[in-house]
């Protein structure tokens, strides 16, 4: 597995892996129902952030007990500052992320690049990422407004270079167009 370039322009994202749910107890821990793919790296985690805090907090103690995560987070001591932070997002930096295979990528690190087809010409910004089941959707949008669907496949995305912040892709052709 390589580990993901975060030199983009996008290096200050945090990325959700849950939200903060109940209580646990009255020392001022916090259930956390799991949003992340990697849950098993949850009791790993040095610290966090909450909702869109730009500091983090230490994470004291996390373990994981039937499918959610128990936190215990710096500078909450009791069960009522433990209640406040019901429905808290919390985030961690991507230098805490789990590292992908080759040719995968965080959404984060796709948003923003520059769209061109196989000759170098533009095509847009790719602007958002749908999630069909099958394959993802890149959304990308052209200086005009007008978007443009492009399926994550291999023959239709042929290079992603995230130092330069391009994608490089073979555009569908469709029936209808000329």
């Amino acid at each position: 597995m390589s580990e993901p370039n975060w030199q983009t322009p996008l290096d200050h994202v945090r990325l959700a892996i849950g939200v903060i749910v109940a209580p646990q107890g009255i020392s001022g821990e916090v259930r956390m129902n799991i949003w992340t793919h990697f849950p098993e790296r949850i009791p790993d985690l040095t610290e966090v952030y909450l909702n869109d805090e730009t500091q983090p907090r230490r994470l004291l103690a996390a373990r994981l007990h039937k499918g959610v995560a128990i936190l215990r987070i710096e500078g909450v001591e009791t069960r009522d500052e433990a209640e406040d932070l019901r429905g808290t997002v919390v985030r961690i930096g991507p230098d805490q992320a789990a590292p992908l295979g080759e040719d995968e990528y965080y959404h984060f690190q796709l948003i923003g690049l520059t769209v061109v087809d196989e000759a170098g010409n533009p095509l847009g910004t790719l602007t958002d990422i749908l999630e069909t089941g099958a394959n993802d959707v890149y959304v990308v949008r052209d200086e005009a407004g007008k978007e443009t669907l492009l399926p994550a496949l291999r023959d239709v995305v042929l290079d992603i270079d995230l130092r330069t912040g391009r994608m490089t892709v073979r555009p569908l052709r469709y029936a209808d167009e000329d």
